[in-house]
């Protein structure tokens, strides 16, 4: 029963902080005021994470965890794993590391998947924030990317290459990214 209330709580973080996200980047005053402190770490690492403006953090993350810990009705225990684990998926999703197999990374948001949202003027899309990529999907707001191996050292490095094809949607929605990145 446990697990059932923390994938109802996920789901519900997940489309809240998806919403969240996406008007943060349509809505010129809530961009220009608060999420573009986030967006000033252009190569996001794992600090990245909580970088950003207190009131943002106020109504994106305090406002949809307690959501979906009340539609979830989710006990104290499950409570404290499943704030664990929205931690570490958003430090994953920062820390600049890919790790995912080509599979997972269609369905499951990474650190490749979020980093194209960083890239300057690629801030119209993959507005999902940290468990799937199906809103991005679902909304048109998905870019495609490829992620190449490179070696250096003695790690593979991941280079990010976006690639926009006919299927990709831009956002009606959103005016010019160049103040954006």
């Amino acid at each position: 029963m446990a697990a059932c209330r923390v994938a109802v709580a996920v789901s519900v973080l997940d489309g809240y902080k998806y919403a969240w996200h996406r008007l943060a980047h349509r809505s010129r005053f809530l961009y220009r005021h608060m999420h573009s402190w986030h967006h000033r770490i252009v190569m996001p690492y794992a600090y990245g994470t909580i970088y950003g403006h207190p009131l943002e953090a106020l109504m994106a993350d305090t406002v949809g965890a307690s959501l979906a810990l009340f539609v979830s009705g989710m006990s104290p225990r499950a409570t404290a794993v499943f704030l664990s684990l929205c931690n570490i998926k958003a430090i994953d999703n920062h820390c600049g590391v890919c790790m995912m197999s080509r599979f997972l990374r269609s369905l499951w948001n990474d650190a490749a998947y979020h980093d194209v949202h960083h890239m300057p003027r690629r801030v119209r899309h993959n507005f999902s924030d940290l468990f799937f990529v199906t809103w991005d999907n679902m909304f048109g707001t998905h870019m495609p990317y490829a992620v190449e191996e490179r070696s250096g050292g003695g790690l593979k490095f991941r280079i990010l290459r976006p690639k926009p094809t006919p299927k990709t949607r831009l956002d009606p929605m959103v005016k010019s990214t160049a103040t954006a990145s």
